[in-house]
């Protein structure tokens, strides 16, 4: 399909029968059994989310994980380190001292943020040497927030890279449940049906539209799914379309 991107987190797969890192486990197995495929993708990973607690983004927790992690996946270093969920415990100074060494001792190449405010985008920022190099926040045509909230402006003044998880509203895209969502999906079909491609697609192509570039995170373990990510490229945005997805998500008119 063309994918290259692959984000993972130590928390997925908790419940899973291995407890905590089952995901990263069974990519480490993953490239235990095609030897190269490593080279030939960029990782991402995540941590800080440590149930019950439930955050901790302590320089202690934060190193120990990333071992953890680098363990799991069977790699010596991982393209993207991501602070999954932000600790209000923990000082931005001494999580962007943490992060900073881990670039410098080569086991992780480029840092990000998941499910930062703006705010907290900033603050860390503050005390960092290195840019952040992406955000992650939640983002569909049905949670616009991160688009007209400001985060997207913010990416594209930090050159951050923009990954959208959830880019189909949790499933609501494939199975709208009220007027608002049926008016999304209405407007995702007009360009999902004029080029040939599911809706699924058309929505991933409406988050990529934005100038901000923005990388959809698509979390599916059908085939079928991942095989038609490719087909978001295919998709022909106006800016009257757009808007019209835009302006049905909001529920009201643009001023």
């Amino acid at each position: 399909a063309g994918v290259t991107l692959f984000d993972t987190a130590d928390i997925y797969g908790f419940d899973g029968a291995g407890g905590f890192g089952d995901a990263e486990a069974l990519l480490g197995q993953v490239f235990d059994a095609a030897p190269g495929l490593r080279a030939r993708m960029v990782l991402a990973t995540k941590g800080g989310i440590t149930p019950p607690v439930p955050y901790d983004s302590g320089r202690d927790y934060l190193m120990a994980a990333l071992e953890a992690s680098l363990r799991r996946l069977k790699t010596d270093h991982v393209d993207l380190y991501q602070i999954h969920r932000p600790d209000i415990l923990a000082h931005p100074q001494e999580v962007a001292r943490t992060l900073e060494d881990m670039v410098a001792s080569g086991k992780v190449r480029a840092i990000g943020v998941s499910n930062h405010t703006i705010e907290q985008h900033r603050a860390l920022a503050t005390f960092l040497t290195i840019p952040l190099a992406s955000t992650q926040p939640e983002v569909s045509p049905l949670v616009i927030e991160p688009i007209e909230g400001g985060l997207f402006d913010l990416a594209m003044a930090a050159d951050m890279a923009v990954l959208a998880w959830s880019p189909l509203g949790g499933g609501r895209i494939g199975d709208p449940q009220d007027a608002r969502a049926v008016a999304v999906c209405a407007t995702l079909d007009r360009v999902a049906n004029a080029a040939g491609v599911s809706r699924a697609a058309a929505a991933y192509s409406w988050i990529m539209a934005h100038p901000a570039q923005a990388i959809p995170i698509v979390g599916t373990q059908n085939v079928a799914r991942i095989a038609e990510i490719p087909d978001a490229f295919e998709c022909q945005w106006t800016r009257q379309l757009w808007y019209d997805v835009l302006v049905a998500a909001r529920g009201v008119k643009l001023p």
